[in-house]
């Protein structure tokens, strides 16, 4: 309790440290206009490679915003004059992000009514530095799309609306440059420096403002893109969304002649095999640690400019996960836990997990994280009972801060992750885990094993629990629940007492056979789905740890 209290305090110093920095930034801007004159005009628009969808920006333009799974219908007012329907669509309405759509679409009328949302905007929130309007990641997002989509939002503009934009811009990128040191470690950190290295080079400004941008991101880039090339967050997306901005920034510097940051490229090349890394057959990226549903066009755009190439790794060493892969079958297992108290606000308790995919299709997946839904969702994703791994007594192997000030970090349970990895000489491929998340309060170490056949066909799986040295011993009764969450496109099917069939659309089937235990099909939820929540199912097998600590399983493909 000790441990868990000290931590505790020092995120709340933390806390309270960049709270005060970001009120007093905010209290000078209001006072006193930023340092410097606004430029004239622009150099360039970055390039954008999301996808487009003219449906989207004709929606919007009759008065019908689409975002985040939601819908607002303006009848002719402004947006930002109406209550929004949830938090996700606020923070879509308030980046721009949407202004691509209108990309499709490039007529005189179309610009005009994305032009004057912009105008609403800065008529609303343009000088009021409160709400979701002017947190740092919707800031960054709102400059790089204003940025990249400007010749869309200028093209037909007054000289008196190219004037208030680029003063609207200068005014945001001031204040991010202010409350940047302030940021806790992280993916919105890094957007920050993405958005305000893209601004220093796309707007006339001296070359030392560039060369400070430059050096920021290059440490940003040191300090979160791990020698693995994965995030510092765990999150296999992470390395997607960052992609999205970094290669667009890495063109638009060798466009302009300006010297690319050292690490910018070097980053990017680390990034690409570990991108890789966590893709499935079916193409899709693994949902660990707050990912959610990719959308093929978005990864495609991202990969059509890998030139790194070559097989993925067997593992991610800084990034703590594994990987065993043999023909047309994969499996990727979580062998780590959050980097830092800051870094675990979005991670999840699904140390150990494991998601399998065969052919084009995944059959054991995580519930992964919703895109649309609110916290209450967003917090039951993370438990480790939404996880293909093994829960104690029904509870998750790290526990939550209940803190609204500090946020939903993880302040107590897993302290220490031991993996072995194996290949036999005929080809055999294992990893052996454990983590010690139920160690305090239970007194067991959790252990994993699973080992993949040279030809991928089958896969054999081994959880048990053994005791902590030094704690005391487990409750008499003490249940454990193995899960392994289904994909929504499988089938499934009770062949016997102790197997389960798992059919795929394309006619591909697996059994799930665990020896001595009796399987049972159970309703799950998939968080993950690009739609929303989506019903789906999962297998779960229970099992007294103080009369048999140990189960095994067996994946085999039916022939």
């Amino acid at each position: 309790m000790g441990s868990d209290r000290r931590r505790h305090v020092n995120l709340y110093l933390r806390q309270a440290w960049r709270n005060a920095r970001i009120r007093l930034v905010r209290w000078r801007m209001r006072l006193l206009p930023p340092a410097g004159g606004v430029p004239d005009r622009l150099l360039v628009a970055p390039t954008d490679l999301r996808s487009v969808d003219s449906f989207v920006s004709e929606e919007i333009q009759v008065g019908r915003f689409l975002l985040a799974g939601r819908a607002l219908v303006t009848d002719g007012a402004s947006p930002f004059s109406l209550e929004l329907p949830s938090r996700n669509f606020a923070i879509k309405l308030h980046s721009f992000a949407w202004l691509r759509h209108f990309r499709a679409e490039r007529t005189d009328a179309a610009c005009a009514a994305a032009r004057n949302v912009v105008l609403e905007w800065m008529a609303v929130h343009g000088r009021r530095i409160v709400g979701i309007a002017w947190e740092p990641d919707v800031i960054a997002m709102r400059i790089i799309a204003w940025l990249s989509h400007s010749p869309v939002v200028l093209q037909g503009a007054e000289a008196a609306f190219y004037r208030r934009f680029m003063k609207s811009l200068t005014y945001q990128i001031a204040y991010l440059e202010k409350i940047g040191p302030a940021l806790e470690e992280g993916e919105v950190r890094l957007r920050v420096r993405i958005a305000l290295a893209m601004a220093s080079i796309a707007m006339p400004v001296r070359p030392a403002v560039v060369k400070r941008a430059s050096r920021r991101l290059d440490s940003e880039l040191e300090a979160q893109i791990l020698p693995d090339g994965g995030h510092v967050s765990r999150n296999p997306r992470a390395g997607l969304n960052l992609l999205l901005d970094l290669l667009p920034l890495r063109q638009t510097y060798i466009n302009l002649g300006h010297d690319v940051p050292q690490k910018l490229i070097a980053a990017i090349d680390r990034m690409y095999p570990a991108l890789r890394f966590f893709r499935h057959q079916d193409g899709n990226l693994a949902l660990f640690n707050g990912a959610t549903s990719t959308l093929a066009t978005e990864l495609m755009s991202v990969l059509r400019y890998d030139e790194t190439g070559g097989q993925p790794f067997k593992a991610l060493p800084h990034t703590h996960y594994s990987r065993l892969s043999a023909q047309q079958t994969t499996i990727i297992m979580d062998t780590g836990m959050p980097l830092s108290a800051e870094l675990s606000r979005a991670a999840h308790s699904g140390c150990l997990s494991f998601e399998m995919s065969s052919g084009r299709n995944r059959f054991i997946v995580n519930s992964g994280a919703p895109s649309f839904a609110g916290r209450k969702y967003q917090q039951l994703a993370r438990a480790t009972a939404a996880h293909s791994t093994v829960t104690l007594a029904d509870t998750s192997s790290c526990r939550l801060s209940p803190s609204a000030f500090i946020g939903p970090v993880m302040v107590s349970g897993i302290s220490s992750v031991k993996v072995r990895r194996h290949e036999d000489e005929d080809g055999n491929d294992r990893v052996t885990a454990s983590h010690d998340g139920y160690a305090a309060r239970f007194g067991f170490i959790h252990e994993r094993e699973i080992e993949m056949d040279a030809v991928g066909i089958q896969i054999k799986g081994r959880d048990r629990f053994t005791s902590a040295r030094g704690s005391a011993a487990g409750d008499p009764g003490l249940m454990a629940t193995a899960r392994f969450h289904i994909h929504p496109s499988i089938d499934l099917v009770q062949v016997d007492d102790e197997a389960v069939l798992l059919t795929a659309p394309d006619g591909e089937s697996w059994y799930l056979h665990v020896p001595g235990q009796r399987p049972v099909i159970a309703e799950d939820i998939f968080f993950a789905d690009s739609s929303g929540l989506s019903p789906s199912e999962q297998v779960e097998v229970q099992f007294p740890v103080d009369a048999a600590p140990e189960i095994r399983w067996i994946l085999t493909r039916r022939s």
